[in-house]
């Protein structure tokens, strides 16, 4: 019975290694790991979920009866792609938020955002 559902609970243990990366770290390069993680679980879940027992690759033949559908595999070609491009834009954007704030983390990232936000209301209201 477990092993019947080996990828279910890959999955699952996939999904909440991500979440519990997002959220309990604050440095940026963390998160994006997290968030990598997190995807390749959903991806694991679409090819699972698309396989069918029995179905061979849908290409004609006299002596097959049961296909198994192309689509969700070339979706998750298409997801994996598009999420290669997602994170290699979040890495370069974590690059240029070094530059401005001197760190990634996002505790520190934030108190120099509240020190800017108070000295310009100190300067407004001066």
């Amino acid at each position: 019975m477990i092993m019947g559902l080996f990828n279910d609970w890959i999955v699952v243990v996939l999904m909440m290694c991500g979440l519990y990366i997002v959220i309990a770290h604050g440095n940026l390069i963390k998160k994006i790991v997290g968030l990598t993680i997190f995807q390749t679980s959903v991806f694991i879940f679409y090819i699972s979920m698309a396989n069918v027992d029995g179905g061979t690759a849908p290409i004609l033949a006299d002596d097959i009866v049961q296909y198994s559908n192309p689509l969700p595999h070339v979706l998750i070609l298409t997801a994996i792609v598009v999420g290669l491009a997602t994170t290699a834009l979040a890495l370069s954007l974590v690059v240029r938020i070094k530059e401005a704030y001197g760190s990634i983390e996002e505790e520190e990232i934030q108190q120099q955002d509240n020190q800017i936000q108070e000295e310009k209301i100190e300067r407004e209201q001066a």
